[in-house]
């Protein structure tokens, strides 16, 4: 099972959660997460998380009770990517941001 979500982060619709665009299972979830690797699109392999997301309908907004969750593979995603927010302070200097 393989769901993918979008997440507009400077979205002008302020608040919009993220939206389930896509899911499949068997050849077609495979397919979804080779493309996904072939655009640099990061995977989060979560078997149940997967089956929680894949009883919502596409276009769907994810529940507020999912929030949480996603909000923290977002964050790490762009953790990932070298993205912090202006105001976050590396305050245990762990993070070296030599490039």
């Amino acid at each position: 099972m393989a769901v993918a979500l979008q997440y507009q982060a400077m979205s002008p619709n302020k608040g919009a959660a993220p939206k389930i665009i896509a899911k499949g299972s068997g050849s077609l979830a495979e397919e979804m997460i080779a493309l996904a690797e072939q655009h640099g699109i990061f995977i989060h392999q979560d078997e149940h998380l997967s089956q929680i997301l894949s009883h919502l309908d596409l276009g769907q907004e994810i529940p507020e009770s999912m929030y949480q969750v996603i909000a923290e593979l977002i964050a790490f995603a762009f953790v990932l990517q070298g993205k912090f927010p202006d105001s976050w302070n590396n305050l245990h200097q762990k993070i070296d941001f030599k490039e």
